[in-house]
């Protein structure tokens, strides 16, 4: 057996071949980070298939006969601490906003984004209850509190820029979801942007603007390194096996109730999820497909990036979504179809399958 296999070996080696053409490796471990962390910094995240898919530990499953060890990160820095991450070379997979995604590649750090995370989510613009803030524009030299360098302050620069202001015009500061929350219940700072109802319901904040345009809000995505994938292509290929068969368990009508309850383990009250899910469809909002929609969409966040000024070198969209093994998953999982595909404009494309 030794000589046959020692043979196989040459014979690849004298085509040119690399081995791993015979025989793939596989990692000892793989990691994966979420750029966010639940209330107080608790180790998990909800909103996503992803998140499901930690939750129910579906990666673990998949690997398990192999041995393969599979380690969760939850960056409380969010989307610049994956890309800290990342050109430390300590994460192979994230999912990450658009704007620290687009500074990553600007800034020579190589990824190959592999699916879509979550689309079509709703965000509020939040003052303090009392506050007499009313409209975008009283927001003119107010204390907007952000976290820099994430996908949230790529959104306030398009919506002040919908009413003709820029970010100069506010004092932004830089906090994360827990320091902000905290802050705008304090009144120390005078407005924020989120999804949570949490503080609404407890008459501590009100909404003065509804940010529902899916060209405001980006789709959300999931990326591998490139050095894992070119290592280990088999192994990137299992995972998002792995979260095709999560996306398609997340995306079933009849599972919504106990994924709200999943999701709520982040410290996020179940109700958060059941207000920002309500009226749409969980095969919309948790699509993994990378389509016209999400390509547009990662173009139009790239030129924002470089319009606002947050990236200075350009950045080529060529080589870096590659769709072939979320295709492959699709297809060995009969899973063709079963998502619809929206345009350029966030508008139905093509049909999925009968719902």
């Amino acid at each position: 057996m030794k000589k046959i296999v020692s043979l196989a070996a040459a014979t690849l080696f004298s085509l040119g071949l690399p081995l791993s053409s015979f025989a793939q490796e596989n990692p000892k471990i793989i990691r994966l980070a979420f750029s966010g962390a639940g209330t107080g910094g608790k180790p998990a995240s909800g909103g996503s298939f992803l998140a499901t898919a930690h939750q129910k530990g579906e990666i673990e499953k998949e690997f398990e006969k192999d041995g393969i060890k599979v380690s969760w990160t939850f960056f409380v820095g969010a989307g610049p601490a994956t890309n800290e991450a990342l050109a430390l070379k300590k994460i192979d997979f994230a999912t990450q906003g658009d704007l620290p995604l687009t500074v990553a590649r600007s800034n020579g750090l190589r990824t190959r984004i592999i699916m879509k995370g979550s689309q079509f989510s709703r965000n509020y613009i939040v003052v303090p209850t009392a506050s007499p803030i009313k409209t975008i524009d009283d927001l003119k030299g107010k204390k907007f509190a952000v976290q820099k360098g994430t996908a949230g302050q790529l959104r306030l620069n398009r919506v002040l820029e919908k009413f003709g202001l820029k970010e100069s015009d506010l004092k932004v500061i830089d906090m994360n979801d827990d320091s902000a929350k905290a802050a705008l219940s304090t009144g120390d700072v005078d407005a924020y942007i989120t999804s949570s109802t949490d503080l609404v319901s407890r008459g501590l904040v009100r909404r003065i603007y509804k940010i529902d345009d899916p060209k405001v809000n980006a789709p959300s995505q999931i990326w591998v390194a490139e050095e894992f994938e070119t290592q280990y292509p088999h192994i990137v290929q299992r995972v998002v096996n792995a979260l095709v068969r999560t996306a398609a368990w997340a995306s079933e009508e009849k599972n919504r109730e106990e994924q709200y309850r999943l999701w709520a383990k982040t410290g996020t009250p179940y109700s958060d999820y059941k207000e920002d899910f309500k009226g749409d469809q969980m095969r919309d909002r948790l699509n993994p497909l990378l389509d016209e929609y999400y390509v547009s969409s990662l173009a139009k966040s790239v030129a924002e990036a470089k319009q606002f000024r947050f990236t200075r070198r350009e950045v080529q969209l060529a080589g870096w979504v590659e769709p072939k093994y979320l295709n492959q998953a699709l297809k060995e999982q009969k899973l063709e179809g079963y998502w619809d595909e929206f345009d350029a404009e966030a508008k139905r494309k093509k049909a999925g399958a009968a719902k």
